[in-house]
This record gives structure tokens, C-alpha cells and sequence, in this order.
């Protein structure tokens, strides 16, 4: 039996859910139901029809696709960036601050880091300009993969089949 109403996960989704209920929900340990309904609640959000299999950000998702059934890493708006496995950001728009002037633009002059020794690498969707991840390392360091998720572990969290190409 589920602890929290799909309205209650849509209202905390939209950032409507009342404090005390958002107090309880924080409070207590996730339940299996809640995911659904929260999965059921971004699929209503977007406007595809591939599977939503699980959030990556607040606009980014690991998606099954209908076609074939493969799993990618997919944008709120539609954009596909690839198999799941591999590093979504490279198929990124990236936007890199490295120089003072760009820092600028983000910080006041004197409480922007040394470019020299950190730089800010902004990742957009490249069909609706989303910003989806900002990495802060050195100027240096490789793209970052976040992570990959162990997709049978979860879903035998979930009591659910985890999907065909997991």
C-alpha cells in the first residue's frame, strides 16, 4: 500500500505539496509505490511516448525506447543523446568558462575561481537549450560521467522486471 496519493507525488513534483506532508515524505523512508507514481507523473509531463525508466535530472531521463526497446539517456523535450551507457554529455551543447570574462558573467570579479585551476563546463540540450549538469574541475580533467545506474538491482528493489536491454 502506497504512503503518498499520485497527487500528492504530482504536487511535489509542480513544488505544491504542502510543508508537512513534504516534512513526512523527507522524513520516512522511500516506499516502491511513491515511484511509480512519481514515474507516472513525468511521463504525463512529457510529450513522447517512450518509457520513462528512471529521472537523471529534473529535465533529463533513461528512457526505453518503443521502436526497439533500446535504453537511452533522453531530454524533457524529446532529444535523444545516446545509449545510457555511455557518457550523455558528449552529445551535449558544452559551454566551457575558462577565461575571466566569462567567469564574469556568472561571478563578480574577485569571487571567481582561477581559470587557471578551475574552469565551469555548462552542458545544454541541443534542440531546446536546456541546462542539464555544470561541472567545476580543472581545466585539464576528462568530461565527467556522473554515473550508470545498476538497473536489475533497482528493479529488484521495485519487486518490478527490469527492462529487456538492461
Amino acid at each position: 500500500m502506497s504512503t503518498y496519493t499520485k497527487k500528492q507525488v504530482s504536487d511535489l513534483v509542480k513544488g505544491d505539496l504542502d510543508w508537512d506532508t513534504l516534512h513526512r515524505m523527507l522524513s520516512m523512508p522511500k516506499d516502491k509505490e511513491r515511484y511509480s507514481h512519481y514515474i507516472a507523473v513525468l511521463q504525463e509531463q512529457v510529450s513522447w511516448d517512450d518509457r520513462i525508466i528512471l529521472p537523471l535530472g529534473p529535465h533529463l531521463y533513461l528512457a526505453e525506447t518503443q521502436a526497439d526497446k533500446t535504453l537511452v539517456t533522453k531530454c524533457e523535450c524529446g532529444y535523444e543523446y545516446g545509449d545510457y551507457r555511455k557518457n550523455w554529455k558528449l552529445n551535449a551543447l558544452i559551454h566551457v568558462r575558462d577565461s575571466e570574462e566569462k567567469m564574469q558573467e556568472v561571478y563578480p570579479k574577485l569571487m571567481a575561481p582561477d581559470t587557471g585551476w578551475q574552469v565551469y563546463r555548462e552542458y545544454y540540450c541541443p534542440s531546446c537549450g536546456t541546462m542539464h549538469d555544470v561541472e567545476a574541475p580543472t581545466p585539464w580533467y576528462p568530461v565527467i560521467h556522473d554515473f550508470q545506474p545498476d538497473l536489475k538491482a533497482f528493479f529488484d528493489w521495485l519487486d518490478l522486471p527490469a527492462p529487456v536491454n538492461a
